[in-house]
């Protein structure tokens, strides 16, 4: 029996033992398996409170930017729509600075560079937003506002004739095209393309300056769906390619900067063409000759001590008016280069904002930021000039100017319109004012259309609009131009009366 229970025991035992140890083993893996399972959920737990926290601070962080764009946004469309009192709006540009400072000035209004694709697109006739008016503005008796086209984002700043259209640009970098004679919105083009500060139309090529340093070219077509497609930029890709290797054609622009003598260093702020050639002036100072065949630069000039306001060209003199106070006469010599052939001396200290000549190239008129409209007749080989006419025609600063025949027109920062008859001598004698715009003239365009025994004048303003005028030439007997001879000159025209 002993034997038995001994025999017994030896033989269960290891299987006792062996029992024992692998439920040790079980409990132990079970055990290892619960805390891992449970050390992976704390740490999803742990990992998913700190993605929460993250993202939360990112949000937050987005939703800030967000509110503090928004507000920037707030902020820029109360600039754009509020009023222009010009005695209590700083001028930002140097066309509307009494003192010409050229540090300050250039300074403020640094180039801005915008590389968002050129689009161009229809617009239906029902976008343009303009109103016809039968009531005289204050202040002109003898004018009257046939129109008043609305459309920009931001102030108008020149216009220009190409053709059957009338082209209106902004600062707002819109170019928005008239359909004369029934001035409907026909199309749009340009946006994005730096804010625009001149326009020229040379047969079927439109010419724009632009606030980013560069001059862009459209080409006007009606056999394809864009009718305004940009089609090149100055300088163009030609002519970087063929100059950027050699250090000699670098200049300095300012400080640890140079850039080829090509560019322009700022806002390209006037354009005219005369004779094959098309003429920058800029705020960086410099004149800029290029080839309108080929579009090559042909030559740059340090022209003035300030920025350049306006350039205007006739009988092969180009007369370029600075901020410094001097319009300078240009001719050419030789292939490709010009010399200075005079200098037209202005009030000191006052800026010199436009400039235009007459058509026989004689007389030479300047307009400036001390409300003066200055004249000078040149000799009959355009080698001097002397001063003839000082007018004070504005109680602000002239912006713009333009001629019909013997008649002158000055835009001014006091939102008026002055009309002026070129008398002998070179005389200027008052014919009227226009009042109308809510903000400066900006520019002004006359249509050399004869209408009604007058002309129409367009005027753009800082108010964003453009108005139209009929301005009657015959001014003996201006006070008996009645309803019918406004009737009988809108009806030639085309534009509808209320």
């Amino acid at each position: 029996m002993s034997l038995f229970i001994s025999s017994l025991f030896t033989t269960t035992l290891p299987f006792s033992l062996s029992h024992l140890s692998f439920s040790v083993f079980l409990a132990l893996s079970l055990s290892f398996f619960i805390s891992h399972q449970l050390y992976l959920s704390l740490s999803h737990v742990f990992y998913l409170s700190l993605s929460h926290i993250f993202f939360a601070i990112i949000y937050s962080k987005r939703e800030t930017e967000t509110e503090r764009g928004t507000e920037k946004e707030k902020e820029k469309e109360n600039f754009f729509v509020m009023d222009f009192p010009v005695s209590e709006t700083k001028p930002s540009t140097p066309l509307l600075s009494v003192a010409a400072s050229s540090s300050s000035s250039n300074s403020s209004n640094s180039s801005e560079t915008d590389e968002s694709p050129v689009t161009s697109f229809r617009f239906e006739p029902q976008d343009a937003k303009y109103q016809l008016s039968c009531k005289p503005s204050p202040g002109s008796y003898s004018y009257r506002s046939l129109a008043v086209l609305s459309g920009h984002i931001g102030s108008v700043s020149c216009l220009a004739l190409c053709g059957e259209f009338i082209l209106s640009a902004s600062q707002g970098k819109d170019i928005i095209v008239w359909q004369q004679p029934d001035l409907r919105l026909f199309t749009k083009f340009g946006q994005g393309d730096g804010s625009v500060k001149a326009l020229v139309t040379v047969g079927n090529k439109v010419f724009t300056a632009h606030q980013d340093s560069r001059i862009r070219v459209w080409k006007v077509s009606r056999s394809s769906e864009n009718v305004f497609k940009l089609s090149d930029t100055l300088p163009t890709t030609k002519d970087y390619l063929g100059r950027f290797m050699k250090q000699s054609n670098y200049v300095q622009t300012r400080r640890h900067h140079k850039k080829l003598w090509i560019e322009h260093a700022d806002s390209i702020s006037c354009l005219t063409v005369h004779n094959g050639l098309i003429y920058s002036g800029s705020w960086d100072k410099t004149l800029k000759v290029w080839r309108l065949s080929d579009l090559k630069c042909l030559e740059s000039i340090k022209a003035h001590d300030d920025a350049i306001n306006g350039l205007v060209a006739s009988k092969g003199i180009v007369y370029s008016a600075s901020a410094d106070g001097k319009i300078k006469a240009w001719g050419k010599e030789g292939k490709n280069s010009h010399a200075l052939k005079g200098i037209l001396e202005g009030h000191k200290d006052v800026s010199i904002n436009s400039v235009i000549v007459s058509e026989d190239g004689k007389w030479v008129y300047g307009g400036g930021s001390d409300g003066f409209v200055m004249g000078w007749e040149g000799s009959m080989n355009f080698v001097s000039w002397k001063l003839v006419n000082k007018t004070k025609a504005h109680q602000m600063a002239v912006l713009c100017m333009c001629q019909m025949g013997e008649f002158l027109c000055s835009g001014s920062a006091d939102k008026s319109i002055g009309i002026w008859k070129r008398e002998a001598y070179g005389k200027l004698s008052k014919v009227g004012v226009i009042s109308g715009h809510e903000g400066p003239v900006k520019c002004l365009q006359a249509s050399p259309s004869n209408i009604g025994g007058g002309f129409l004048l367009y005027s753009g303003s800082l108010d964003k609009s453009i108005r139209v005028w009929w301005v009657p030439k015959n001014t003996a007997n201006r006070d008996d131009h009645d309803n019918s001879s406004m009737e009988s000159a809108v009806k030639s025209s085309s534009i509808m009366l209320c």
